[in-house]
């Protein structure tokens, strides 16, 4: 039953801090913000919030995997690709909702 627990609240924390890394993408505030509210006027201060949430997902990402708690159900296939290779580019932020747009568009053009 523990192990179920810790799988559990893994789960918890690896959704939050890919809604954290979302919210860095879409550029809206997050928890982040608040600790430095007078770094927000300086434009490196966007790329350093992304790559601090990066880190945090790999991290609860990287603890799930030694405890062998399931973490890519929760991502697309090509978000799980990035995350495994640890690497936040470009690439990364500008396709990390590529698979969502497809879809939605595929289904927009059946209606």
């Amino acid at each position: 039953m523990e192990e179920n627990k810790i799988a559990v609240y893994l789960q918890e924390r690896l959704a939050e801090a890919k809604r954290q890394f979302e919210r860095t993408v879409d550029c809206k505030h997050t928890e982040f913000d608040d600790l430095y509210p007078y770094m927000t006027e300086q434009p490196q201060f966007f790329w350093y919030k992304r790559y601090v949430a990066w880190q945090e997902l790999l991290t609860i990402v990287k603890i799930a995997e030694d405890l062998d708690v399931p973490w890519k159900d929760l991502f697309l296939e090509k978000q799980a690709s990035f995350v495994e290779a640890r690497v936040l580019d470009a690439k990364v932020l500008d396709n990390w909702y590529e698979e969502e747009l497809e879809a939605e568009s595929a289904q927009n053009d059946k209606k």
